[in-house]
């Protein structure tokens, strides 16, 4: 009854965030398509970083310097007259991608504590990179004048246009993630997670799918940047400070992590909260920081973890015994 009840609900979040653009026309409420469209967008991101702190054990302090880094990609690019989306995107995965590899590279020789700081350290870097960036608005940001371009198919200033483009991607991007943990290369990753001598012991060259996956997930979290980009019409330094990516690592937290949909749920009740928080009280962190606190403490698995016996981290705790 339970697993029901958490299919149900996954189920029912999905049909609701398919139904915003519908809703808001009827109710005359643009705004809540762009609430909507900011959660998909950030849910992409926690989908991502769930691949790694979920699945792979590597809990990365600086996941969202590749948010950051697909914003900035489309905001130069249009700076300098490129609007063209495909090769926006292709410049967003290749650069979100090589950081990502040089990054990881060098962060995932250490373990624990130290993968934690080192992260945060490189991404802190590139953030201080961004503020000193003058030309392209340094601290201030940079306005973006023009949307990407998808050939005429799809104009992005259309907001329901816009809106189903990004449910799109999220779909496609919990279908990927669903794909690659059901692999053998999601198998070796959980296994590298639970004992990685061992892994080693029977061949397999965890460093390197370990690697694959720190990429895989950079390049992930690059395209909700690009999206966010096109979202807010503006990109800043702040995208990528070490603040985001907490609340990344609280998204996955809060739904559930190791769980495909947890980052989806997480992500939007802990938008929707942030949301109506701060719309009743200048101080709603009082009130948010307890709440998140209790789930992690008490809520087995997340949110979707409460609704189901054991929740996804019994697994873990067997699988590390």
């Amino acid at each position: 009854m339970k697993v029901n009840l958490k299919g149900g609900f996954v189920a029912a979040l999905f049909v609701a965030l398919a139904l915003v653009p519908v809703a808001a026309q009827l109710l005359d409420q643009p705004f809540y398509m762009l609430v909507a469209q900011r959660i998909m967008i950030l849910a992409i991101a926690a989908l991502s970083l769930n691949l790694l702190m979920g699945y792979g054990g590597m809990i990365s302090f600086g996941h969202a310097v590749y948010v950051g880094l697909g914003a900035y990609a489309v905001g130069i690019s249009a700076f300098y007259g490129v609007t063209n989306g495909a090769a926006q995107l292709a410049i967003v995965v290749g650069v979100s991608a090589l950081v990502a590899l040089v990054f990881g590279a060098n962060s995932l020789r250490t373990r624990g504590v130290y993968f934690i700081m080192i992260t945060l350290a490189l991404a802190q870097m590139l953030f201080f990179l961004g503020v000193s960036l003058d030309v392209f608005g340094g601290d201030d940001g940079l306005n973006i004048d023009q949307r990407s371009t998808l050939f005429g198919l799809i104009d992005l200033n259309h907001r329901p246009s816009f809106y189903y483009l990004v449910f799109f991607a999220l779909v496609t991007a919990l279908y990927l993630c669903h794909r690659l943990v059901n692999s053998r290369f999601g198998m070796v990753i959980q296994g590298a997670r639970s004992n990685e001598p061992r892994m080693q012991a029977i061949g397999f060259p965890t460093l390197r799918y370990r690697l694959t996956a720190f990429v895989i997930a950079g390049v992930m979290a690059g395209v909700a940047g690009a999206l966010l980009a096109n979202h807010t019409d503006f990109v800043s330094p702040d995208m990528m400070h070490w603040t985001h990516s907490g609340e990344l690592i609280f998204m996955v937290l809060l739904g559930g992590m190791g769980s495909l949909a947890g980052p989806v749920v997480g992500a939007a009740i802990y938008l929707l909260l942030e949301e109506l928080l701060s719309g009743w009280t200048v101080h709603w962190q009082l009130i948010f920081g307890p709440f998140l606190i209790a789930v992690v403490l008490f809520g087995r698995g997340g949110l979707l973890g409460l609704m189901e016996k054991g929740g996804p981290m019994a697994g873990r705790e067997r699988d590390d015994g």
